[in-house]
């Protein structure tokens, strides 16, 4: 599970020329506000889930203010949660770990751009985009969308794979405290997956629709 902070860092795209079209220069802004506040909650969605172990990735050997100010933050975070192991690592090391050994990882929490780039990795070593959900959640409010977006290039052809948007529709209930009813459906997904290669959309190897798909989940409800 990759934790992403999504409101700082160079993925917000704050950028200017120095020189038009000859000099350009990026912004990051990182804070121990936000920071603490994505890490703390990795920590204690490994603690309600009672996974063993966060990995926080940086890049403090050379963004030595900006991503070394987030791995401070982690390693006090952590302090806070002796009962879970803290590692960090260097996101180029990470990046080559996930795709060695994916299993030895639980729950990762990273900066905007490193979470952004990381969960399309993830997304790779499982089925790719159509099976990974995603939520962006604040103090306030909640928003639930597939890792995958719009996909407009397989729009209206019944054949894009509707798990990430079930996935994305299970985090929603689990939000909305709606628990039981979001694990009825993540067993009718994953009994329809081990049940008939057929049902399953072209993407991940099988013949059918994002219709056939649908309704398998549904009879297995």
């Amino acid at each position: 599970v990759i934790f992403r902070e999504n409101t700082q860092g160079l993925y917000i795209g704050k950028e200017h020329w120095i020189d038009e079209n000859k000099h350009a220069e990026s912004i990051a802004v990182v804070t121990e506000e936000a920071s603490r506040k994505i890490i703390t909650s990795a920590f204690e969605y490994a603690r309600r889930k009672e996974m063993e172990k966060v990995t926080l990735v940086h890049k403090a050997n050379i963004l030595k203010l900006t991503t070394g100010l987030f791995l401070e933050v982690g390693r006090t975070v952590a302090k806070d949660y002796p009962d879970i192991e803290f590692q960090d690592l260097i996101v180029d090391n990470m990046a080559m770990q996930m795709v060695m050994r994916p299993e030895q990882f639980d729950v990762v929490v990273t900066t905007n751009l490193f979470g952004d780039i990381l969960s399309d990795l993830a997304s790779g070593l499982v089925g790719g985009l159509g099976v990974t959900g995603s939520a962006n959640i604040g103090d306030d409010a909640a928003m639930f969308e597939a890792v995958h977006g719009s996909a407009p290039d397989i729009a209206g052809q019944n054949k894009a794979n509707p798990i990430a948007l079930l996935f994305s529709s299970l985090m929603m209930l689990e939000y909305l405290d709606e628990k039981p009813i979001a694990e009825n459906i993540r067993k009718a997904i994953y009994k329809t997956l081990v049940e008939k290669k057929v049902r399953c959309t072209m993407d991940i190897g099988g013949k059918g629709t994002t219709d056939s798909f649908t309704e398998a989940v549904c009879s297995n409800l």
